[in-house]
């Protein structure tokens, strides 16, 4: 249990700080966002009840708003220890056998996404199993397009064709409601095929690595079949994947609203989100404190995971680096990608984004309009090129002061571990309620709601790379000759952590844009009639099957960004080492360096520290 914990009994008195002051916060929720709690009850009540006096007195008297948020909070945890999480303000209903029904079909719905993603993953690896299993690697040629494609989707578009078009126009499969397998298939696929996407990703730029290492080549030069080879090189990567992989679970779980609104399926995302619209504070807190509880469950089950894999080679420093140095890069793909981007770009720039034509709305692509015309008789062109101007810059500065802090965090997993496991479980939604209500609506707030979050997927990522870096042997030998930590940090961990997190950084870009963009429903960022590309793909939505193009040209732009990042990710790889002159050798007494002594594995302790005597910097 003292491993599962990370550290014993500072690191779980600090996952129930984060924890307490977590579910604080969603309890101060409606007076951080300076509204009245009793008439945000009332419209979700009855919309169409008006907000007198006597009736708003009445809720406040029913619901003890005027005992002030620290009583609520507390008769609410008195309750939670006998069993009780309270009855919902709106509904009056018990609120403890709702969100168990809730979790139980947001944990349904995650299998069947993981069932796909893993099916994804498989198919994005395939040809990396088997080239490398065969000792050809050095015969790949760099892709990913439609993986960057796929994975840059957004989970509520990839709903709406998957609804539209399968299960409306074909009837293959049933588009509404939560009733049986049938039910599971396509928000299944819509959660599954972008989580798969990235996944294979990451998995696909590791497996090289491992492919690379002695045990492999030994085997393919003893004959030892290419499918075993294959098994156990995906083995040697899945713990460098583990805590990312529980991150989608909880993302899969909580962070699906969207999926889950437009199939109409009572999970607990759902549930969270409209209980925070309505402040409805019972259903909040009790959502929320069970994201929680599962993001710590399947952190500690990753962490666990991990060590069962290869905890003897971690103790030891058997590993080898799976991170070598890359090859170049083709640039003629992120040249080409880029480029069309920009064109893009600069052919709306001169179109008015905000010029209304009542009488070419829904008008279909023609030469006037190249990407044809949404609802109001816009011009999608214009609004795609002048949305990405602020899209874009936003997203840039989100993604890089989330590497910042991914890497610098990661570094500390004792600090971040907990910290990763807290904030994962908070839905990006309901982060940008809290960051709104803390901080007031401005231009920024968004994108430091995004942020928030942001960096929890590197900082477990950067964590997972490092420990297994701290126990190569190639670092233990470099220990041993006297190099102290600092040295090891700047010229064998970082160099050999941060292009892989990098690329994943990147990889992420889209997602951030989106994300930034998804947050303008709750008027917290941007508003109509703003161009900015979330709200393009959200005000088209329903007009998906009389206008396709209005939806598929801004979903198109948001692919190509995708598929820039990913191929420019490819030329992210190690610097190349600079050869240092080599010193004149001293007496033999002078230059002998006694081997330190290794100290158990500590997922703080960066390098096992050596004394000043024993130190000498190369």
């Amino acid at each position: 249990m003292r491993s599962l914990a990370g550290g014993g009994a500072p690191a779980l008195l600090w996952r129930t700080v984060l924890v307490a002051t977590l579910v604080c916060g969603v309890g101060l929720l409606p007076w951080l966002s300076r509204t009245d709690p009793a008439l945000t009850v009332l419209r979700a009540r009855s919309a169409d009840r008006d907000p007198d006096p006597g009736t708003l007195r009445a809720i406040r008297d029913g619901l003890g708003l005027d005992d002030g948020p620290l009583a609520l909070l507390g008769r609410w945890l008195g309750g939670l220890l006998h069993g009780d999480a309270g009855t919902s303000w709106v509904s009056g209903s018990q609120v403890l056998p709702g969100v168990v029904q809730a979790l139980g079909a947001s944990l349904l719905l995650m299998a069947g996404a993981l069932v796909v993603a893993a099916g994804t993953v498989a198919a994005v690896c395939a040809r990396t199993l088997r080239l490398g299993a065969r000792g050809r690697l050095g015969a790949r040629r760099p892709g990913g397009t439609a993986t960057a494609v796929l994975a840059a989707l957004p989970e509520f578009l990839v709903a709406a064709v998957l609804a539209s078009v399968i299960g409306v126009q074909l009837g293959w499969l049933p588009a509404l409601g939560w009733y049986g397998p049938q039910w599971m298939v396509l928000p299944s696929l819509a959660l599954g095929l972008p989580a798969g996407a990235v996944l294979g990703r990451m998995l696909d730029d590791l497996l090289p690595g491992a492919f690379g290492e002695p045990w492999a080549m030994a085997a393919a030069a003893r004959g030892v079949p290419s499918r075993s080879v294959a098994r156990q090189a995906v083995r040697r990567c899945v713990p460098g994947l583990l805590p990312n992989l529980a991150l989608f679970v909880v993302g899969l779980t909580g962070g699906s609203v969207a999926v889950e609104q437009i199939f109409d399926i009572p999970g607990l995302g759902r549930l969270t989100l409209q209980a925070a619209l309505a402040q409805d504070l019972p259903v909040l807190q009790t959502g929320t404190l069970a994201l929680v509880l599962l993001a710590a469950t399947a952190g500690l089950l990753a962490r666990l995971a991990a060590r069962l894999l290869i905890g003897p080679a971690l103790r030891d420093g058997a590993l080898q680096s799976l991170h070598r140095p890359r090859p170049p890069a083709p640039r003629a793909l992120p040249l080409l990608y880029g480029g069309l981007l920009a064109a893009v770009i600069g052919f709306g720039l001169p179109r008015d984004p905000l010029a209304l034509d009542t009488l070419a709305r829904l008008h279909a692509p023609s030469p006037e309009h190249p990407f044809g015309t949404d609802g109001l008789g816009r011009d999608v062109l214009a609004r795609i090129s002048h949305g990405a101007l602020t899209t874009l810059g936003t997203a840039l500065a989100v993604s890089a002061a989330a590497l910042v802090a991914g890497l610098l965090l990661g570094l500390l997993p004792r600090v971040s571990g907990p910290l990763v496991d807290t904030l994962s479980a908070v839905p990006p939604v309901l982060a940008g309620l809290l960051v709104t209500g803390a901080m007031g609506s401005g231009p920024w707030t968004p994108a430091f709601a995004v942020a928030v979050v942001a960096w929890c997927p590197l900082a477990a990522h950067t964590s997972s790379l490092l420990r297994q870096e701290r126990a190569t042997t190639h670092l233990t030998a470099t220990r041993a000759l006297g190099a102290g930590r600092w040295y090891l940090l700047r010229h064998e961990l970082l160099p050999a952590v941060a292009p892989p997190v990098a690329r994943h950084a990147l990889l992420r870009l889209p997602g951030i844009a989106l994300s930034l963009a998804a947050l303008g429903f709750l008027g917290l960022g941007a508003q109509p009639p703003s161009p900015d590309w979330g709200l393009l793909l959200a005000e088209n939505q329903p007009y998906a099957e009389r206008a396709p193009w209005a939806v598929l040209f801004p979903a198109a732009v948001l692919a190509l960004l995708g598929a820039l990042a990913v191929t420019a990710a490819g030329g992210v790889r190690l610097p190349r080492r600079r050869t240092r002159p080599t010193r004149p050798a001293g007496p033999p007494a002078e230059r002998v360096v006694a081997a330190p002594r290794r100290q158990p594995d500590h997922p703080d302790a960066l390098l096992t520290p050596v004394s000043a005597s024993q130190t000498e910097e190369r």
